[in-house]
């Protein structure tokens, strides 16, 4: 029985993945009720899609996991090329990018709006990941 938890879909080594991952993450997140934020989940999901289309050459498929956690959801973007993506283990304190430079933002985003980020190696190439955690609940006006 297939986990109805998780998704996973090809995306095309196009511009045209990032709307097709964005729309994606918001509705595996809608309709489930998820509790991570989908808009900050549809923009680091775009991020990190763009940057599997701009800086890697394989052409082969990007592949797009979205995983439902009982504290979040983490998103993962798998591509063919086995370098590491730029820093995201320094935290956003630890130095900034030019806010003007055309690059190096999106990273900056993924490391300041998630809590957890991260890459791994896989047999096709690499894994670049993020987690958000549970949007806080309260009282109404909170």
């Amino acid at each position: 029985m297939p986990d109805a938890s998780a998704w996973r879909i090809a995306l095309p080594h196009t511009a045209a993945a990032v709307p097709m991952a964005r729309a994606l993450v918001r509705t595996a997140l809608a309709d489930t009720d998820a509790p991570a934020d989908r808009d900050t989940a549809e923009l680091l999901t775009a991020e990190l899609v763009a940057n599997a289309v701009e800086h890697t050459s394989s052409g082969a498929p990007i592949e797009l996991v979205v995983e439902l956690l009982a504290h979040g959801c983490q998103v993962e973007v798998h591509d063919g090329d086995p370098r590491p993506p730029g820093d995201l283990s320094a935290r956003p304190d630890a130095g900034r990018p030019d806010p003007w430079q055309e690059h190096g933002r999106g990273l900056l985003l993924i490391r300041s709006l998630s809590s957890d980020c991260g890459h791994r190696p896989t047999p096709r190439g690499k894994a670049v990941w993020f987690t958000l955690p549970a949007r806080r609940t309260g009282p109404a006006g909170a």
